[in-house]
């Protein structure tokens, strides 16, 4: 079966068939769809014509090319008009029942080598395979909302699933322009298991009243480079969707500690505060637009301010001299009344202190992690005074720069994030899930985040990445943060993390 010119059936014409029709109908395939409901593939029709046509009319393709894709949509009135289909997607309601009835009745209809896909999100494959005559053909196809945008498709292989499948969904798929990551059949498949860490770990430090989750938002898209923080992107996928995504994940690995749901969840659900779709989530809406939370003024430096800079910081001389620069005289003494200023990674305040026997009233920590070119995080110990955070947030924000203030946390905002992203995208290597270029690039694509999980590893660097596991876990006691084998191996050996795993 070759990727051009095959007959591509899509079963169930809602907001994702839609989009998979016209994915498949505009890179040449004829594509056949059916919805039980009555009029919705007719709905389905009359949109997926009306995108093409506002393509040909804005100039992103000829007329000609319009008029031959909206030819190539073949409206099927019932389930046997797609007997002469190559390829059958399915993506009609998340019912296990449901979807092992349609498969059934597709087996009946469909040639001997034809292949059907599901695009289930949240069940498992095998499962919708197990109950027909050829599991073999049977494969999960996860496309992306909206379809023709998101440049990524998963192929999910299924416990009988054939290598032939595999590569034929995957040429079909690539056929389209659109990126095919094959990942096994594990609860969250690629995307939505790699992504588990932004959320998980967001929730965490709002637990620990370590930040606001506004706070939290704003630190990872100015000084991680995010689109959106991890409450902004459940206001806008709905916590409704996410808030269940999160408990399924969590029973289906078994109770893994590293996707263990947050308590703030339920109550939020109770009270509707599903996001966007409701006016308020984590943020409240006015005209769909988040009505954002008011930044901390910067106070002026007192003068005669004294600073002592830890000589084992990072950025030591880049603070030193953003402190001259506000006006605050250095000092090499740590003792009498000087502001002290570290940069810990992987503990809090509280434990760089008592690890140096500083004094944690006049003691602060900025995280060294982001750069001090981007928002700066300024941490506090649990005792520090007044007088000296402001003097802290004077120096940092000198200038106008933005400064976010969090309490006393082990790894501050980002390298928590980080490292918890990167410890789960190492897992997924560790557990033959996917590839690691499969990874990197669904992540990127599915996620949108800046980099992709393991080159992000390498640019922090691995041995920081696993120290900053090693201490979290160590200071917090929690399960969550203990290192993938695999990532402390690659450490241990001193290899890149996008190393794959040699063949045997």
């Amino acid at each position: 079966m070759s990727q051009n010119n095959q007959v591509i059936g899509v079963i169930g014409a809602g907001a994702m068939g839609r989009g998979i029709i016209q994915l498949f109908a505009q890179a040449g395939h004829e594509v056949r769809f059916f919805d039980a409901a009555e009029g919705a593939a007719e709905q389905a029709g009359d949109f997926v014509t009306g995108m093409v046509q506002r393509g040909a009319d804005k100039g992103r393709i000829s007329q000609e090319d319009a008029d031959a894709t909206k030819a190539r949509l073949i409206l099927c009135k019932e389930v046997p008009d797609l007997a002469s289909c190559n390829v059958v997607v399915e993506a009609i309601v998340e019912n296990i029942d449901i979807k092992q009835k349609v498969f059934a009745s597709l087996e009946e209809i469909v040639d001997a080598d034809a292949i059907l896909a599901s695009n289930t999100s949240s069940l498992v494959v095998t499962e919708i395979a197990a109950k027909c005559k050829k599991p073999e053909r049977v494969a999960g196809l996860h496309f992306f909302n909206p379809v023709p945008l998101m440049k990524v498709a998963e192929v999910i292989s299924a416990v009988k699933t054939s290598s032939e499948t595999i590569a034929t969904l995957k040429q079909v798929v690539e056929g389209t322009g659109h990126r095919a990551v094959v990942a096994a059949d594990q609860p969250g498949f690629l995307v939505n298991h790699a992504g588990r860490g932004l959320y998980t770990e967001g929730l965490r430090i709002l637990e620990e009243q370590v930040a606001s989750h506004a706070d939290v938002d704003r630190v990872m898209r100015e000084a991680a480079g995010f689109r959106m923080g991890p409450f902004e992107l459940m206001d806008l996928t709905g916590l409704d969707v996410s808030g269940k995504v999160m408990e399924s994940i969590y029973e289906q690995f078994q109770q893994e500690p590293r996707f263990r749901p947050s308590s703030l969840i339920p109550p939020r659900m109770s009270a509707g505060l599903f996001g966007r779709k409701t006016g308020e989530g984590w943020y409240r809406y006015e005209d769909n637009q988040k009505v954002d939370q008011e930044e901390l003024s910067i106070p002026a430096l007192l003068a005669g301010a004294q600073v002592w800079v830890d000589p084992d910081a990072d950025q030591a001389d880049e603070l030193k001299s953003l402190a001259t620069a506000a006006g605050a005289t250095l000092t090499d003494d740590a003792e009498g009344g000087a502001l002290i200023i570290v940069q810990p990674w992987g503990i809090d305040a509280t434990q760089a202190c008592a690890e140096r026997e500083l004094d944690p009233v006049r003691t602060v920590a900025v995280d060294p992690l982001p750069g001090l070119d981007k928002r700066r995080t300024l941490m506090l110990t649990p005792v520090t005074s007044a007088a000296m955070k402001d003097a802290a947030l004077a120096i940092l924000g000198n200038n106008g720069h933005a400064v976010t203030v969090i309490n006393d946390s082990p790894g501050f905002i980002v390298q928590r994030v980080l490292a918890t992203i990167v410890n789960i995208a190492a897992n997924i290597a560790q557990r033959g899930i996917a590839t690691v270029a499969d990874i990197e690039d669904s992540v990127k694509l599915g996620l949108g985040y800046p980099n992709g999980p393991l080159a992000w590893g390498d640019m922090v660097g691995g041995e920081r990445i696993l120290d900053i596991l090693d201490s979290m876990q160590a200071v917090t006691g929690d399960p969550r943060y203990r290192s993938s084998q695999w990532l402390r191996r690659r450490v241990l050996l001193g290899q890149s993390l996008l190393t794959e795993e040699a063949q045997r």
